[in-house]
């Protein structure tokens, strides 16, 4: 599983003394932890993630940085945002590999023709159901919207 990866990796950052990956990788598995928490309380059990729960706090906390880059960047700190960029690196080392926008494209023609409705909201969620994690989106969100005019 994913989060015994994480772990895994984490202990391998701690012997080789990478504080960067060490202090990425803690918070990534606390926001994990949480979620677990989260999924207990509300349906009892073990409360225990699914690789593709866990996927979905990988890109939750992906897009955190990316926004911070942005507001970094837009703030001349580029310092700060080297920072967020590299954090962003080790997140998408344990993330899928993320779809081009010719293939998104793709997907997104298929359901076009596929669903009846052609309002924005259902076909975005028709689409994100189809992409669970492999497109950033916004991306998705801009080629639907070009699609539909």
């Amino acid at each position: 599983m994913l989060k015994e990866k994480l772990f895994d990796d984490l202990k391998l950052a701690m012997k080789s003394a990478d504080q960067e990956t060490v202090g990425v990788l803690r918070i990534l598995l606390t926001a994990i932890k949480n979620k677990e928490i989260e999924k207990k309380t509300k349906n009892g059990g073990d409360g225990q993630l699914t690789d593709e729960e866990v996927i979905q706090v990988l890109m939750s906390d992906a897009k955190k940085h990316k926004e911070s880059i942005e507001i970094f960047t837009k703030g001349d700190r580029k310092d700060l945002a080297d920072k967020e960029e590299k954090e962003l690196a080790i997140i998408q080392k344990y993330l899928p590999k993320q779809l081009s926008e010719a293939e998104i494209e793709q997907i997104i023609d298929k359901v076009l023709r596929e669903i009846s409705a052609k309002d924005f909201g259902s076909v975005m969620k028709e689409v994100m159901r189809e992409l669970k994690g492999k497109a950033d989106g916004k991306i998705v969100s801009s080629i639907t919207q070009r699609k539909l005019k």
